[in-house]
């Protein structure tokens, strides 16, 4: 009952080079420093076998106008079909891990396998964050990252749905008023 969840498009590569990305709703931030964040996938999954061989693993984070390709990305499978080829997402090198990146998804975060967990269905790939891209249009002049405008979705209970506006900032609670 942890929901919601992101859905996120994981790009991996395999041994020899070819792309694969599936949809991953079982992610998330695990440390700070250094940062690191977690994927759990069936070992039954391409991804988890060229994430297994390769240790790199890109969580992209889609924008509502990829929600249906990111659907797609999670019920097909890497082995039938190139579901870059099928659905028309650019993939382009990332700055530090051989997995590719997704041009259309406005956040790119790049990831180097650190320890594994075998955890029954799932393996849980624990991976320390080595670099992050996130488009332009979403850092405000003061530097902050204004996800307000990223237009993310989220992942509950079999349905997507989009994340709203913001209804407090953390510590605003205990703030004094001026």
């Amino acid at each position: 009952m942890l929901y919601p969840v992101p859905a996120a498009l994981v790009t991996s590569l395999s041994r020899d080079g070819k792309p694969n990305v599936c949809t991953v709703a079982w992610t998330g931030t695990v440390c700070s420093e250094p940062p690191m964040l977690s994927i759990s996938l069936r070992p039954s999954r391409l991804s988890h076998e060229n994430v297994m061989q390769t240790r790199q693993f890109v969580v992209n984070m889609p924008a509502e106008a990829l929600i249906r390709k990111t659907d797609y990305c999670g019920v097909v499978s890497g082995r039938d079909v190139d579901k870059f080829a099928q659905t028309g997402m650019t993939i382009a090198p990332a700055s530090k891990v051989q997995a590719p990146i997704i041009l259309e998804c406005p956040i790119n975060i790049e990831c180097q396998v650190r320890k594994t967990l075998e955890l029954g269905t799932h393996t849980m790939f624990v991976a320390e964050i080595v670099a992050v891209q996130v488009n332009k249009d979403l850092i405000t002049p003061s530097g902050r990252f204004a996800i307000e405008k990223a237009g993310l979705f989220a992942y509950v209970h079999g349905g997507y749905y989009p994340l709203g506006e913001r209804l407090g900032k953390f510590g605003y609670s205990v703030k004094k008023k001026k």
